[in-house]
């Protein structure tokens, strides 16, 4: 199992260029996973629904299950946030997990760049970068790839992910 990560700031294209990719990853025949961050509070189920209703009263897991899918919900109550390797370990095993997000951890991330954005690039400060996408030409070593370009994309994704238990390694070394 391998990781990589989309790091960009928000409103440059990162989930755009995933729901993009994952197509094409599929489609060759590999299996991908996502960890995708969020900054504030967000809900993956429905007010008023049995199983809003269950986390509402304080249970510390809601699973959901039917014939189509399940949904696991673990409430942090006021834990720490998870860092990305325990959150790794909680997948099941799959070719590729592109984690959008977790741009603090040190595994390999693709900076995702978008010139109307008006922000600045990530790469010169983070050494975990790998290589970029964008709408621009960017003066750099670091491979580029433009972001409408998925075959490339993809290419640059596949060739920079590591190893899960390299990730996991280099975030544990970072505490």
């Amino acid at each position: 199992m391998k990781v990589i990560g989309l790091a960009g700031w928000s409103g440059a294209g990162k989930t755009t260029l995933l729901t993009r990719l994952i197509p094409h990853f599929n489609a060759q025949g590999l299996r991908v996973s996502v960890i995708k961050h969020a900054h504030h509070q967000f809900d993956v189920d429905v007010p008023g629904k049995d199983s809003w209703r269950h986390r509402e009263a304080g249970a510390a897991e809601v699973l959901v299950a039917s014939s189509s899918r399940w949904a696991l919900m673990h409430e942090l109550r006021g834990a720490a946030e998870p860092r990305l390797p325990e959150l790794l370990s909680k997948l099941s095993a799959v070719d590729l997990v592109v984690v959008e997000g977790f741009k603090r951890e040190p595994h390999r991330k693709i900076e995702v760049h978008r010139a109307a954005n008006g922000k600045p690039l990530l790469f010169p400060d983070d050494p975990g970068i790998a290589g970029i996408a964008t709408d621009v030409a960017i003066d750099t070593r670091l491979p580029t790839v433009h972001l409408d370009d998925i075959e490339a994309a993809a290419k640059l994704l596949l060739r920079a992910a590591m190893p899960v238990e390299e990730a996991v390694a280099k975030s544990t070394a970072m505490r």
